[in-house]
């Protein structure tokens, strides 16, 4: 019996567990509350507090950036392990993204005008000589919330500021990439690496800003859908061949054995697919709806890249799949933790519907409690959008935490009819996950 092994406690996490189970135990570290039980096709799955290291398994799958970042599957692999994640060298595609650009930049890579920033000074120049809208990035890791897209000078420039000095993401925005606006819509492309080649998982999209109408700060992602009617096969192609395999033969020459996910953040303009940025694992919330869309063996698919030999291209069924994110009170500021979750079970039994737990917990008593800013993505399968949307939203209406709130416009009918129309005509309206005149 296979064992696979997934390192991180969030609804990726939990994710992959479930797909996984499909065909393997799972165990996963730390794991979360929902990570427990035996799957439909009788394989366990549960979580526990050892570290990797500890853990007999025949794969270990790594999920958040912090552990690749941190060099954990270096190590892993040191001691023998068949990994699936990038070294600390790879993850250095999201971990940097001034590394990011440069590699891009090496690469030719289609992407958007930018500067490397160490100071207010040459951050205040740039920005000045663009025309706005402006973009200002953390160099190193932030959670997703690291990215400010504003029309205003002052704005960008008081957001830099607060950045290079440390107030606002530590050493994580003491340098800074600032850059031009792309306009478009924008697309997550999954792309599993074996360190030679390549191939494309179904594209998503998903919806950063936390209020409806795509208002409101950054986040993590609070939903996702997929498949998305503009990603065609032709633009997939596109994008594996301007922007992904480019990158990864950037990486190669360097001495990168790139073994993992590409996650390639795109955006669909007048002259075709650009790069936003890179991750170096499973976005979160795509994996909710990609990974359950699979229909080929998810273990294998990941062992084989693991061990440098992709062979047969994925498969995927013919349904969609949307997530919507419930998030606690005060998220992304300062979420609370600690409110009590009810009604997951029910909302379960929504046909089509699995609720992935983000950020949960049981106190003394066993009862579901908050644990973080998103506490649960509950995802739902369905013959059409449409369905698939209509299960996600009623499952959502069974569960019950004070302060909760979630955007209802995930997948809507305003984001598949932009998506659809730049699909059939190749037009590159607005980005449907920024506000009007906001692109990300």
């Amino acid at each position: 019996m296979t064992t696979v092994c997934v390192v991180g406690g969030g609804a990726r996490e939990h994710a992959l567990a479930a797909v996984l189970g499909r065909s393997a135990d799972v165990v996963a570290t730390p794991g979360n509350p929902g990570i427990v039980g035996t799957t439909a096709e009788g394989h366990r799955l549960w979580s526990t507090a050892a570290p990797p290291s500890e853990i007999e398994a025949d794969l270990f799958v790594i999920g958040p950036e912090a552990p690749l970042a941190d060099g954990l599957s270096d190590r892993l692999r040191a001691e023998g392990k068949l990994v699936f994640g990038p070294g600390a060298d790879g993850a250095r595609i999201e971990s940097s993204k001034i590394f990011m650009k440069h590699t891009a930049s090496k690469a030719g890579v289609p992407t958007a005008r930018h500067a490397v920033c160490g100071t207010i000074g040459e951050a205040r120049a740039f920005l000045r000589s663009l025309p706005g809208p402006y973009v200002v990035k953390t160099d190193g890791l932030a959670a997703g919330k690291g990215v400010l897209v504003t029309d205003d000078l002052e704005t960008a420039e008081r957001d830099a500021a607060e950045k290079l000095s440390g107030s606002a993401f530590g050493d994580a925005g003491r340098r800074l990439v600032v850059e031009e606006a792309l306009f478009g819509p924008e697309l997550s492309l999954l792309v599993v690496c074996d360190g030679r080649g390549a191939m494309a998982l179904l594209p998503a999209q998903d919806f950063k800003r936390a209020g409806d109408g795509d208002t409101g700060p950054n986040t993590g992602g609070m939903g996702a859908w997929s498949p998305v009617p503009i990603a065609t096969p032709a633009l997939v192609d596109e994008a594996m061949d301007t922007i992904v395999e480019p990158t990864l033969l950037a990486l190669r020459r360097a001495g990168t054995d790139y073994r993992g996910v590409l996650y390639a953040g795109l955006i669909v303009t007048a002259e075709g697919p650009k790069l936003i940025e890179y991750n170096a694992r499973f976005g979160d919330p795509e994996a909710e709806v990609v990974l359950p869309l699979l229909a080929s063996d998810l273990t294998e698919l990941l062992a084989a890249a693991a061990g440098g030999a992709l062979a047969e291209p994925p498969t995927f069924r013919p349904e969609s799949a949307v997530c919507v994110v419930a998030a606690a009170a005060g998220y992304p500021a300062s979420p609370r933790s600690g409110d009590l979750v009810e009604g997951v079970e029910e909302a379960g039994r929504v046909e089509g519907v699995t609720v992935f737990h983000a950020g949960t917990r049981r106190d003394s008593s066993g009862a579901l409690r908050s644990a973080g800013g998103r506490v649960l993505a509950v995802t739902a399968l369905g013959e059409t959008v449409a369905e698939a949307r209509s299960r996600a939203y009623e499952g959502l209406g069974h569960i019950r935490m004070e302060g909760m709130h979630f955007r209802r416009d995930v997948a809507g009918a305003s984001s598949f009819e932009m998506s659809l129309a730049v699909g059939e005509t190749g037009a590159s309206p607005q980005s449907p996950h920024s506000s009007p005149g906001h692109p990300r």
